[in-house]
Order: structure tokens, then sequence, then C-alpha cells
């Protein structure tokens, strides 16, 4: 706690939540850019994304509901409030992401009439009715979709290392998994 009684860092559950999805995140994208660049693998990477797509999001609605009952640790007096509103910008549009690709996902397998499979006997129910055209649909924004957050990822993590290598301002700490330094006072 700082001496306004903040903490000082999320709490340990956020922390992890956090590092464990940018972990699921990172796996996610590296294996959708594999699933289209590789038709001899496909049906593997298939059997790993559909399964991680749903574990994120259950993991997002979990990570939704903590961050509303937590008390954040207050940004570093080195960013601005535009960076601030950026950085509050990003964190709303990386949630509604982390909802949208698993649900559209689910969706596009439901309305081409594909099995949703999550591990040998164990099948989601479809949540759309089949149809071609809603298909061909969410496929393409399925993988616009899939593009923003590989984006949106890299500005969140550009920005972190902006902070933690030019700045040094310590806004890393806030995440940190690890132990941190006792700020000077």
């Amino acid at each position: 706690m700082n001496m306004a009684g903040e903490p000082k860092q999320f709490a340990i559950f956020s922390r992890i939540l956090h590092w464990l999805m940018a972990a699921m995140l990172l796996a996610m994208l590296f294996i959708g850019v594999s699933m289209v660049a590789s038709l001899g693998d496909y049906h593997k990477l298939v059997a790993i994304h559909r399964p991680l797509g749903i574990m994120i999001l259950i993991l997002a609605a979990i990570r939704l509901v903590n961050r509303m009952f937590t008390t954040l640790p207050p940004f570093p007096p080195t960013m601005s409030s535009r960076e601030r509103r950026f950085s509050s910008f990003s964190e709303r549009l990386l949630y509604t992401l982390m909802f949208a690709l698993p649900l559209v996902g689910w969706g596009m397998l439901s309305a081409g009439h594909y099995p949703i499979v999550m591990f040998g006997p164990v099948h989601l129910p479809p949540i759309l009715p089949a149809n071609p055209t809603l298909y061909a649909l969410l496929r393409k924004t399925h993988t616009i979709l899939a593009y923003l957050l590989f984006l949106t990822f890299l500005v969140h993590l550009s920005s972190v290392l902006f902070h933690a290598l030019i700045v040094r301002d310590r806004l890393l700490d806030r995440m940190a998994l690890w132990p941190t330094r006792k700020r000077p006072k």
C-alpha cells in the first residue's frame, strides 16, 4: 500500500489471471496464424484452438468479474491524462475482443454446421442455426477481430515496454508476479 492506502500492485489473483491470459492469447495468435499457413497441421491446430478459445472466454468472464470487485493501483504520475484514457480504452477493447473472438468463432462453427469438439466426447452445442452465408460473414469477422486483437496486444506490449525501458516509471510493477524493488520515497 502507498501513503494514500492504495495498492501498489494489482491483487495477486488479478496478476495471475493477467499473465495466464497473456500467454494463452499469444499462443492463440500463433496457432491462428499457423492454421492459415499450414494445411498439413490444420486439424491438430484446430484441436488446440477450439478448447483454448473457450478457456479464454471462461477466464475473460472470471477476469471481468474479478476486475469489477478489485481495487486498482494508481497509474504512475508520469502518465498523462491522455495516456490514462488510452490505457483504459485499450483495456476495454482487449476485454471486448477476449469475449467477441471466442463467441464469433463458436457462432461461425455453428453456422457452418461443424461439430464443436472440445476434447474426446465433449462437444459444445451450436449457438446459431446452420447458414452458409452467416458462416462466411462470421469467418471474415473472426479474421478481422483476430487482426485487431493482435494489433491491440502489440500496442499494449509496446506501451508497457516504453514505460519500462524508456520512461522507467515502474508501470510494470503494478502487474508483476516477481518481486519488485521498493519505490523511492
